[in-house]
């Protein structure tokens, strides 16, 4: 049982290696993010809301194969849809504010930009990982096993190691990454929430456009179709309105 005891041991160090990076890119409060104690309560019972409701809802009219095909693709479009929504509404706030308040924000741009790089990248590099790795596994293990099982083995370890550290990077950093607005918020407090919302009623239209309504009777899926976004953009909306009202956010200042 050696052999299992080193993969486990490997594996730790790789998602330890993995989360130390992504916390060090994505910090969970980076600069300019405000905390505010009654929104953060706000946005776990809504999140908590939303996960109770789409059970009851899968439970009561099925659709359990549509939910799959939804979460896998929300998996996927989700970062992006937010990485742009956070790229556009950045351009909108900078655009809007005064000249001495623009000299402030280009400060930022460039620490943010290479961490959106970072990701962007490390979710481009994934597919090319598994596949690589599964060609060369296929092309090199077959005749090397033959003289030597240690040898094969560390070989898929070596072969791996790669994919494995950036599956962990991307999950360890998407999390802080969306919340954040991709380190953005030190350019202007409001861009986490306004990101958010952007990105939720995108996600909505893209998902409309590539698919149909959730297998609910008409007036339920219209309801959980627009009941996430509306949600989101008023605890938003409230957020906004606290950052000004207790925090003193200016939008041009």
């Amino acid at each position: 049982m050696w052999w299992l005891t080193v993969a486990l041991v490997l594996f730790y160090e790789v998602a330890r290696s993995a989360r130390s990076v992504a916390r060090r890119f994505f910090p969970w409060r980076p600069q300019g993010r405000v905390e505010d104690v009654p929104v953060l309560r706000a946005q776990r019972v809504r999140a908590w809301v939303a996960l109770v409701v789409s059970g009851g809802l899968l439970a009561v009219y099925g659709g359990m194969s549509d939910a799959w095909e939804q979460f896998l693709q929300r998996l996927y479009l989700a970062p992006w849809l937010a990485l742009a929504s956070a790229v556009l509404v950045a351009g909108a706030l900078y655009g809007a504010a005064r000249p001495h308040r623009r000299r402030l924000m280009r400060t930022h741009f460039k620490s943010a930009g290479l961490r959106i790089l970072g990701y962007a990248g490390a979710w481009i590099l994934l597919p090319a990982l598994l596949i690589g790795s599964l060609l060369a596994m296929s092309a090199m293990l077959e005749p090397v096993a033959r003289t030597s099982l240690l040898l094969a083995y560390l070989i898929v370890l070596a072969l791996w190691t790669p994919f494995w550290w950036t599956v962990h990077f991307v999950c360890f950093a998407s999390g802080p990454a969306v919340r954040n607005a991709f380190s953005l918020s030190a350019l202007h407090p409001a861009l986490p929430p306004l990101t958010t919302s952007v990105a939720v009623w995108v996600f909505v239209l893209v998902s409309q456009l590539t698919g149909d309504l959730p297998p609910f009777p008409e007036p339920i899926a219209l309801c959980a179709v627009t009941g996430g976004p509306v949600s989101v953009t008023a605890v938003a909306c409230w957020e906004i309105y606290r950052l000004r009202r207790h925090h003193g956010m200016q939008w041009r200042g």
